[in-house]
């Protein structure tokens, strides 16, 4: 498994190339959705950023503390866990969620919003890193697809999810 530096190193990377877009594209462009069951490119943002510091670090955090939330160490990962842990991404295919007030973001109202967004999830994750090295591995959280997963692992799962949704914002891109 990689280190939380390295992906540190590579989360960074892949916020400056989303912050890079950003200052590419205008408002409208950010708001544009070709059908209903797709998300914008604003939207799309609106998940990482959301997904980053109300789910993912959260459950960083929770672990860390050792909080009542967390699983017994028994409880391990699913087979697609463990797939893409050992693989260190998602598979390269897209993910349908039907569309949900609880899931699906809402449209951004400015570029502002979301590079400070992005900002402060950078932000976030380089305090979060230096805790990762005495971070128990017993404390786990369940993920609805990858099973049980400890802080470190949460932790990697962010820049995992940026990197895979890069192909999302490319395709968005060509739609426009």
């Amino acid at each position: 498994m990689r280190s939380t530096k390295e992906a540190l190193q590579d989360f960074e990377a892949a916020v400056e190339r989303y912050l890079l877009e950003l200052d590419n594209l205008e408002l409208k462009q950010l708001l544009k959705k070709t059908n209903e069951e797709e998300w914008s490119i604003g939207q799309m943002y609106k998940h990482l950023i959301q997904s980053a510091l109300f789910m993912h670090l959260q459950h960083v955090d929770q672990c860390l503390a050792e909080s009542n939330e967390t699983l017994a160490h028994e409880v391990e990962k699913t087979e697609q866990g463990r797939t893409v842990f050992e693989q260190g991404s998602f598979p390269p295919i897209r993910i349908r969620v039907p569309a949900s007030p609880q899931y699906t973001p809402q449209q951004p109202e400015s570029k502002k919003e979301l590079m400070e967004g992005l900002q402060s999830v950078v932000e976030r994750m380089r305090r979060t890193e230096p805790a990762l090295s005495q971070a128990s591995q017993r404390h786990k959280i369940l993920h609805p697809g990858f099973g049980a997963l400890n802080a470190k692992e949460w932790f990697l799962l962010v820049e995992m999810h940026y990197r895979h949704h890069l192909l999302q914002l490319e395709r968005l891109k060509r739609e426009l």
